[in-house]
């Protein structure tokens, strides 16, 4: 699992924000588009992409998308 292959993915489920502005020092909370919505997107991401599981609560915890990363990362088996 690479950063770099993460970024496009997560980059992927914004509608409005280019992909390319989304770095792994982005605190994603600060991006203007960040909701409730894509919270349950990035769930669905790391499940379908990555097979694990992570709820909105250990989201809620991170500040950077590469925060959101290692979260997946570490559970990846």
């Amino acid at each position: 699992m690479e950063i770099s292959d993460f970024l496009k993915k997560f980059g992927g489920i914004f509608e409005e924000t280019a992909p390319e502005t989304i770095l792994a020092n982005t605190p994603f909370k600060e991006i203007p588009e960040w909701s409730s919505l894509l919270v349950l997107s990035t769930i669905v991401l790391a499940d379908e992409e990555y097979g694990v599981e992570i709820d909105g609560d250990e989201i809620r915890q991170l500040t950077t998308v590469e925060d959101i990363f290692n979260l997946i990362k570490g559970k990846v088996g």
